[in-house]
This record gives C-alpha cells, structure tokens and sequence, in this order.
C-alpha cells in the first residue's frame, strides 16, 4: 500500500516538472478510450475494413454463397477474363480433380458430374 502511495507521488511529481499536470493526462485516458481496430486501421486495412460496411467484399475474404450447382442456381465463378479454368472436386471424398474450362455466358456443366458453373465477370478493386 506505501509503496503504491509512494509510486504515485513520485510519478506525479515528475509529471509536474514536466509542465503535465498528473489530472490532465488521467483525464485523457479516461474519456478517450483504447481506440477500436476502425479508428487505428490504415492503407488497404482501412479500405477493406470501410468497404465490409457498405456490405462489399472487394478482396474475396469472405466465405462465398453457397449454390445448389443445377442450371437455375450454378456456382458462380468470378472472372476477370472471358473464360477460366475451373476444378471440381465431384464427390466430398473424391481424390481427383476433374478440370475443364469454363467460357463466358451460359451455366456449363462438369463432363464429371454433371454440376453446373457459370463465369461472372469480376472487376479487380484496384
């Protein structure tokens, strides 16, 4: 108990000499707070960070929908070009991976399974 009285004393003290007054800087604590991860971000945290809010996901970090895979719901393929190569893993347990490409435009099936796919053009957010 002394000791913390002590430790107290000598802290404010040295603050005093300073020119801080030991109130003032209690004072600040107190109201501001320990600020959150939006008030501290920065830089493309920052960015993501905003764009969540606004209910974008502009860097793929969220899990995506998931869709039956027939020819009124397809999975959906984001794609910067007018095709891509797609994998499909066509059972859970499935070891192979049957790969074909996937064309702009209508849903398309895999030769495999039969799921359908669809190739949706995705802007890069940059």
């Amino acid at each position: 108990m002394a000791a913390r009285f002590l430790l107290r004393t000598c802290s404010s003290r040295a603050l005093q000499l300073r020119g801080i007054s030991a109130g003032r800087q209690l004072r600040a604590v107190a109201t501001g707070g320990i600020p959150t991860d939006d008030e501290q971000a920065t830089g493309l945290e920052r960015r993501t960070l905003q764009a969540l809010k606004q209910g974008k996901d502009p860097y793929s970090i969220l899990k995506p929908k998931q869709y039956t895979g027939t020819k009124e719901d397809p999975h959906i393929v984001p794609g910067i070009g007018n095709k891509r190569m797609v994998g499909c893993l066509c059972e859970e347990d499935n070891t192979a991976i049957v790969w074909f490409w996937l064309h702009e435009g209508e849903p398309q099936r895999c030769p495999s399974c039969g799921s359908h796919y669809k190739l949706v053009h995705h802007e890069l957010p940059h």
